[in-house]
């Protein structure tokens, strides 16, 4: 039996072993491992690669998100516009710098906020709004930025599954007054451990995010606001530096891999991915809907085919947050964390094992079929 895992990071990395290794050896031989040649390197090469004139290497996506709403001020008193529908670091990031989470359906079909979402959802006390680009697909930032600008409010744009997605001819994470990204390894472009960075236009958000990572400090020994220890290590640098020069190349077989299950499951009764922005996509995940998941997902174990659930809480759910807005506050989200299920994507992937997949879920639902009409004739 063929066995698929949903994440295969060793075969991934395979691919480019001894360029990764080269750069691994080069920092054990620096001596160099925190704030060096190669974070800084990094950081113009990222910031170039978004179209941003700064970014800030930290420690991972969750702190770039604080340090991003530390450095535009947001903090008690302030609401902040935030998607149901999202992995709970959004939310946590909000509430870690004293802020208010307002939560905001997404477009059931897209499943990302628009501006008319974020209006309907407006409050006195917005300050700022954090449009999230789940699954590698972009938020319509143009209309977003408008409405928002219009209001005097900030926008941060949660691109931890967007490297890549693009909105028009403008990359994810170049729109707002920041852009957040998480290198988890996980991720479009992963790191070998947890990682971030914050991408920006403003030169005052990019002082200030450089001050906030390194405890404050922008010269040894010396603090001038209070900040975090969330620095990016040179090791992490270096490998991300040898994987960006790869991403364009893995982004366009996501592409591929993409089109073949959509080739081959848009007969399903299943809700797939809207593909009206299939190149504008980062497809960091494919995620397909349905009612029948459970059956659906222990069928596809069975047949050595692992899947993952993204995600199957929603963060108004879990517990630390179920105080405040109850389970039932936002039935888009319920819905969706009921019906979501993602299939195995990577750029390492072939045709044929994406096939073997679609074939896997044809037979389940053709043995559905076959069940019901059987159960249906014997009445």
């Amino acid at each position: 039996m063929t066995a698929i895992p949903f994440l295969d990071l060793k075969r991934q990395n395979h691919e480019i072993a001894p360029a990764l290794e080269k750069a691994t050896l080069r920092v054990v031989q620096s001596g160099r491992y925190l704030l060096g040649p190669e974070t800084e390197a990094f950081e113009a090469e990222f910031a170039r690669w978004v179209g941003t004139r700064y970014c800030v290497a930290v420690a991972n996506g969750l702190e770039a998100l604080m340090i991003a709403l530390k450095a535009l001020h947001i903090g008690p008193g302030d609401q902040v516009l935030v998607p149901t529908n999202t992995f709970v670091a959004t939310w946590l990031a909000v509430s870690l710098v004293g802020a208010e989470v307002v939560g905001v359906e997404p477009d059931p079909h897209t499943l990302v906020v628009t501006a008319d979402r974020l209006d309907a959802s407006l409050t006195p006390r917005t300050t700022a709004v954090i449009p999230v680009h789940l699954y590698g697909r972009p938020c319509p930032m143009a209309e977003i930025m408008a409405w928002a600008k219009r209001r005097g409010i900030a926008v941060v744009e949660d691109a931890a599954q967007a490297h890549g997605a693009r909105w028009g001819q403008q990359a994810a994470g170049s729109f707002g007054d920041a852009g957040c990204w998480s290198f988890y390894p996980s991720k479009n472009l992963g790191a070998l451990g947890d990682a971030g960075a914050i991408t920006t236009n403003d030169r005052a958000v990019w002082d200030l995010a450089r001050r906030l990572r390194n405890y404050g400090s922008q010269q040894k020994y010396y603090h001038d606001v209070i900040g975090l220890n969330s620095r990016m290590s040179e090791m992490n640098a270096a490998i991300l530096r040898v994987k960006l020069g790869h991403l364009e190349a893995w982004n366009q077989r996501r592409h591929t891999l993409v089109r073949r299950y959509v080739e081959r499951l848009q007969h399903l009764p299943v809700i797939l991915p809207p593909t009206d922005a299939l190149e504008e996509s980062a497809w960091h995940l494919f995620v397909i809907r349905t009612p029948r998941r459970g059956g659906l997902q222990a069928f596809l174990s069975d047949h050595g085919i692992e899947t993952q659930i993204h995600y199957p809480v929603p963060p108004h759910r879990q517990r630390a947050y179920r105080p405040l807005f109850g389970p039932d506050r936002f039935p888009v989200a319920n819905r969706l964390a009921d019906e979501v299920l993602s299939l195995p994507l990577g750029p390492y992937l072939s045709l044929g094992e994406v096939d073997y997949v679609a074939d896997a879920l044809c037979r389940f639902f053709e043995e559905e079929t076959r069940e019901a009409h059987h159960g249906y004739s014997t009445v």
